[in-house]
């Protein structure tokens, strides 16, 4: 089997030192060169390689925004960001973007002929240390997100919106809140208005959404 690879840097003699090393593969094809975000874009359209090696510092727009495009419109394409650093701040950014790993700039040949190789054949090749921080920002911006999503709404109002993406009567929310049912009638009201809803089921839909549950979760 052989793996068809897109090289994509802005430094020439970069590309050729790349087109070689990987040429030296029998099972690997350099199908081109890029030297730019949007030629990376565009040539990774005009050929569908398997594996795309990016440098992660691209003028212009950067490798991150050449990963996000490429993930966009062909998932099946894996990315390679190199990298001078292993503690590189936009490592985090081009991992969200969808990149499969990175390779250090400083290693040798052979870790770049091996994460090629993994990649293409469906592994990631992500740090431990690198994953975990990522993982860590993902959960925080959805953290911020669901806070967003429910800025305007008092902690009752949470706890009745998740009763009502549950599927509890106005009865059931009063008995379960030891509230009144006209008190939760109004309630139900105001939520909706504040979310600019229309009838329960668009709250529930609201709430299942921006995942509530797990934000109240946090508040409790």
């Amino acid at each position: 089997m052989s793996y068809r690879i897109l090289v994509v840097d802005d430094h020439e003699v970069v590309r050729l030192g790349l087109r070689t090393l990987l040429s030296h593969q029998p099972d690997f094809i350099v199908v081109d060169e890029a030297a730019s975000s949007d030629e990376a874009v565009e040539k990774t359209r005009l050929h569908q390689p398997d594996v795309v090696v990016m440098d992660i510092r691209l003028p212009g727009k950067n490798g991150i925004v050449a990963c996000r495009e490429i993930k966009d419109q062909f998932p099946d394409v894996q990315v390679i960001m190199l990298t001078s650093y292993a503690e590189d701040e936009m490592l985090f950014d081009a991992i969200s973007a969808g990149a499969a790993g990175y390779v250090l700039k400083q290693g040798g040949g052979d870790d770049l002929v091996r994460a090629i190789r993994r990649v293409a054949e469906g592994d990631a090749l992500l740090d431990p240390a690198v994953t975990q921080r990522v993982l860590a920002r993902v959960r925080e911006a959805t953290r911020h997100e669901q806070a967003a999503a429910f800025k305007d709404l008092t902690e009752q109002e949470l706890r009745v919106l998740g009763l009502v993406s549950r599927g509890f009567t106005n009865k059931e929310i009063a008995k379960e809140l030891f509230l009144g049912e006209g008190t939760v009638r109004n309630y139900v009201s105001s939520i909706l208005s504040k979310l600019g809803l229309t009838n329960r089921a668009e709250a529930a839909a609201y709430a299942v959404r921006h995942s509530l549950h797990e934000f109240l979760d946090e508040l409790n």
